[in-house]
């Protein structure tokens, strides 16, 4: 690709780009964007064409020195992307076009915001185009469809807002540390009501004789990792039906970052019974999976959420995502926050349409926040 003064190449394989450089580029050791995290999805079968999650990572060169990059794959579905646009595959079935292939930035499966187009401190004016005009180049050669930041971070939505893409809106429910002492100081600022409900789930666990372990990369044994590969595919198996991950990732990444690796198990009379894995960043919490081989009341809860609040609480973390969508999540402490995908669209005749579609989808799930708002668990008397 043709870019004065730098060399730019796309890799079907991050190893082909050294870890050091690359990890330069992602600011506070967000956890899915680290090398150590993207490059394991690849070698342990977690993307590939089988799932249709195909590498084709951007890389920027100036004098031989990496000053930009991008996560980038070339899509043959929509799955893993939390984003959905099946309206947009069947309006492209409808005139006899291809949807797919198409590109996307995004971190596959994980529907967290980060940064989509690394670049060099302070240098964002300038390389954001070079990594913009790199994609649209690609889409060409390949007939994409489009290309698609999901999930990209406030200054990367601007900057591709001012290039005229498509902006579509969705809503996620994050909890926030303003500074809590422990756990209690939590539920202080909770309604009485929201207050005893957690509570009494935090009680049903403990009375079902239910001990919690919480571990790293450092502690966590290769026993801990086998036994949450059982539940995290125990849960597809009986949901979702195709499990991405494997143990292997999960044993290898938990090595390559052990601090940034948070592992609570669940164990009863002696049994390991249920898991949950999350990722930490130097200012925030991702909630990521979850599995259990056992019925127990409020387990979930406590796993998933309550051992990450005071997780975040212990360490000074501002934010945790648990995940996507999820009602549930407001009763215990945890507020709708709007999250944005923009997109580029190659067949100009599908433009404005989808333009009115996202139009039309922002003014709804704004009208939705509205409403999960008015649901807030917070003492009305807290500033």
């Amino acid at each position: 690709m043709n870019e004065p003064g730098f060399r730019v190449r796309i890799h079907d394989n991050l190893k082909e780009i050294p870890a050091h450089d690359w990890n330069a580029l992602v600011v506070g050791r967000q956890p899915f964007l680290r090398h150590e995290f993207l490059s394991a999805m690849e070698e342990h079968g977690c993307v590939g064409e089988h799932f249709g999650w195909i590498p084709a990572h951007v890389s920027v060169e100036e004098n031989g020195r990496l000053v930009a990059a991008m996560p980038l794959y070339r899509k043959l579905n929509s799955y893993g992307e939390f984003v959905f646009d099946h309206a947009w595959e069947e309006a492209w079935r409808r005139v006899g076009l291809n949807y797919f292939p198409k590109l996307v930035s995004a971190v596959p499966y994980t529907p967290a915001t980060g940064q989509r187009l690394l670049v060099a401190p302070r240098r964002e004016q300038e390389l954001f185009p070079v990594l913009f005009r790199a994609a649209l180049s690609l889409a060409g050669e390949q007939q994409a469809s489009g290309v698609h930041w999901l999930f990209p971070e406030a200054r990367e939505k601007a900057f591709l807002a001012e290039q005229g893409l498509v902006l579509r809106h969705d809503c996620q429910f994050h909890w926030r540390n303003p500074g809590y002492r422990d756990f209690d100081d939590f539920l202080s600022s909770l309604s009485a009501r929201k207050r005893k409900n957690i509570r009494r789930e935090r009680r049903k666990v403990e009375a079902a004789g239910v001990s919690l372990r919480r571990l790293d990369g450092h502690t966590a044994t290769a026993q801990d990792w086998r036994d949450f590969a059982l539940f995290y595919n125990r849960l597809f198996e009986e949901k979702w039906g195709m499990a991405t991950f494997n143990e292997d990732f999960f044993r290898v990444v938990a090595a390559a970052m052990p601090d940034q690796v948070l592992l609570v198990l669940a164990d009863l009379q002696g049994e390991c019974i249920a898991g949950a894995l999350m990722y930490a960043s130097d200012t925030r919490l991702y909630g990521r999976h979850w599995g259990s081989i056992a019925e127990i009341d409020s387990l979930h809860f406590e796993a998933c959420y309550y051992q990450g609040i005071e997780y975040c609480i212990e360490r000074s973390l501002q934010v945790f995502e648990p995940g996507a969508q999820g009602e549930h999540k407001v009763a215990r402490g945890f507020e709708p926050v709007s999250t944005v995908s923009a997109h580029w669209i190659a067949v100009e005749g599908f433009r404005e349409p989808i333009q009115r579609f996202a139009r039309l989808e922002e003014r709804s799930v704004a009208a939705y926040m509205k409403q999960m708002q008015k649901q807030s668990p917070y003492r009305r008397d807290m500033p």
